[in-house]
């Protein structure tokens, strides 16, 4: 299954694709904080009180839901409100408790059992338990299709089990070692038993009752949200420095499409906080930065931005010397040089540095234009008058459908020119990309995801277990089968050393098959006030409120 761009501004608006996490290793070259003391070390002491005021750029799935939505905007805005039995450390990947205080997993990850923390309760006064484990878990996997995280995330769900009030033991009919990292997000919060009984569609429009430092007082879908502290607040996990209530009395959000207008507004101290989708621009982040404003930035683990083959029929990626071509002659430094700033990390595997047992595979993904030339030769593609290849009279032509161009994918198709590959921009309407991706009428297609687990490459590309177009149509039989067997290798075991190897094998594949082409890493980039203090992501790159406080 795989995400549409809807009404995208640009390529990198929307999720593309659907997915299936564990106690981890350090993370390869994890992207942190570029500035700010707040996140680094502020020893200033904390103040009580006031409003934050945070502008994210748009709201296109219109749903607040942690356990449906998958917009990264509303994550961060669930993770205020509802709580998670684990967390992730952003810097080590490692699982923590936070609403289970413990837990174990049988051998073949397919039992989970969980010892919850006592004490807790949901905004409305209701107890938190294990019950309440169990109500949130079922009514999530009952939402299949509309949960399209949840439906990964729970893959092979069966029961789970309420033992006493404060242990619950999570079933699976198949192995699942991603679950673990499951628990740690937005997706699997758990909420008041309550809200289930509303309708998903209730739920999606703020009916929602959580166990977070903050409650949802309203929410207006690409228009508004508040949420307001709550005073008794005092089982965050300890990757938080506050251990009690908020210091913030209330969170302000609002909608500002315009990048232009919502650094204005963060410069004339209207909000606080700028959070766009795409990177802010290096000239915007100079004229910020000299008006006191600081940058934080963090890159959204999961999948990079990456173009995926289609090799059906006799396309021209069918031939493998063409894919491999195709790799060598995309010169991914100059392309995050050029599009985002000088020093913009550039993409070294399908994975993005932030998610855990991400491999550099620089190499595999050097700018060899001579090689792809080479390779082209070798493929039968001759180079023509007006430098395009051709083969049997027919030019060397690659199509990606596309919602809208942007100056990146101008870029790519200059740099594809200079190895003679004709790269056809098809900007189509939304229902349109629909129609060429189901029909697989197309070449390549972009696509990412936001995951703070490499599992997530399987639930993209493992033909076992999606019939996504990014799936079936990028593989021929024998690297299916090499992607489906590294797939369940990191699923079926919790050892570390072994699911590390299993996605490093699995990232080698992807590229080296040519079943993807990784473009760029999705940063996430913040403009903060300088009265904000304690600013910090979540390892999946969402905020986490519970340290900041605003100078009076």
């Amino acid at each position: 299954m795989s995400f549409t761009p809807l009404r995208l501004k640009r390529r990198w608006a929307l999720a593309a694709s659907v997915v299936t996490i564990a106690a981890l290793t350090v993370l390869t070259g994890c992207s942190g904080s570029s500035s700010d003391a707040s996140s680094t070390g502020d020893t200033a002491t904390p103040v009580a009180g006031g409003t934050l005021k945070l502008a994210f750029w748009d709201d296109q799935q219109g749903c607040i839901d942690p356990n449906q939505v998958y917009w990264i905007e509303s994550r961060s805005i669930d993770r205020q409100i509802a709580d998670s039995l684990t967390d992730q450390d952003p810097d080590t990947g490692k699982i923590v408790p936070w609403l289970a205080t413990s837990w174990t997993t049988n051998d073949n990850a397919t039992q989970f059992t969980f010892t919850l923390r006592d004490g807790v309760t949901f905004s409305d006064g209701e107890k938190f338990d294990a019950t309440a484990v169990k109500t949130a878990l079922d009514a999530t996997y009952a939402l299949g299709a509309k949960s399209l995280l949840g439906v990964s995330y729970l893959a092979g769900y069966d029961s789970t089990t309420v033992i006493d009030p404060t242990h619950v033991q999570v079933n699976f009919k198949t192995p699942n070692a991603a679950f673990l990292q499951a628990t740690s997000t937005t997706t699997l919060a758990i909420l008041a038993p309550k809200t289930y009984q509303e309708t998903p569609e209730a739920r999606c429009a703020g009916a929602i009752i959580g166990s977070g430092a903050f409650t949802l007082d309203n929410y207006t879908a690409a228009t508004s949200a508040h949420l307001t502290k709550r005073a008794d607040y005092a089982w965050p996990s300890s990757l938080v420095k506050n251990q009690g209530a908020a210091y913030l009395d209330a969170i302000d959000v609002t909608y500002i499409k315009e990048d232009s207008v919502r650094n204005g507004e963060l410069s004339s101290g209207q909000i606080d906080i700028a959070w766009p989708r795409l990177p802010i621009s290096d000239a915007d982040q100079q004229v910020l930065k000299a008006a006191g404003d600081t940058i934080e930035t963090r890159a959204l683990p999961g999948i990079s931005y990456v173009l995926t083959s289609n090799i059906t029929g006799n396309k021209p990626l069918s031939d493998p010397l063409v894919r491999q071509a195709l790799q060598k002659a995309i010169d991914r430094p100059t392309y995050a040089s050029t599009v985002f700033w000088a020093d913009y990390p550039v993409v070294k595997s399908p994975v993005e540095s932030t998610t855990p047992f991400a491999t550099d595979e620089s190499s595999l993904l050097a700018f060899d234009l001579d090689g792809a030339k080479a390779l082209l030769d070798q493929a039968g593609w001759a180079v023509g008058p007006d430098g395009y290849r051709y083969k049997n009279g027919q030019k060397l032509t690659l199509d990606e459908p596309l919602t809208t161009s942007g100056a990146g994918d101008q870029l790519l198709q200059d740099q594809l020119k200079q190895a003679g590959i004709d790269l056809t921009l098809d900007v189509v309407t939304t229902a349109q990309y629909t129609q060429k991706t189901a029909a697989g009428d197309y070449d390549l297609v972009g696509t990412y995801y936001t995951r703070a687990d490499p599992s997530v490459l399987g639930s993209v590309f493992d033909q076992a277990l999606t019939k996504a177009p990014t799936a079936v149509n990028s593989q021929d039989a024998a690297t299916a089968q090499a992607i489906s067997a590294d797939f369940a290798k990191g699923l079926q075991t919790t050892d570390d050393t072994q699911r590390a190897a299993a996605y490093a094998d699995l990232q080698k594949t992807l590229i080296t098959a040519g079943v993807t082409f990784p473009l760029y890493e999705r940063l996430q980039v913040s403009a903060i006030s300088p009265k904000v203090h304690g600013f910090a992501f979540t390892s999946e790159a969402f905020l986490r409120a519970n340290d900041i406080w605003l100078e009076q």
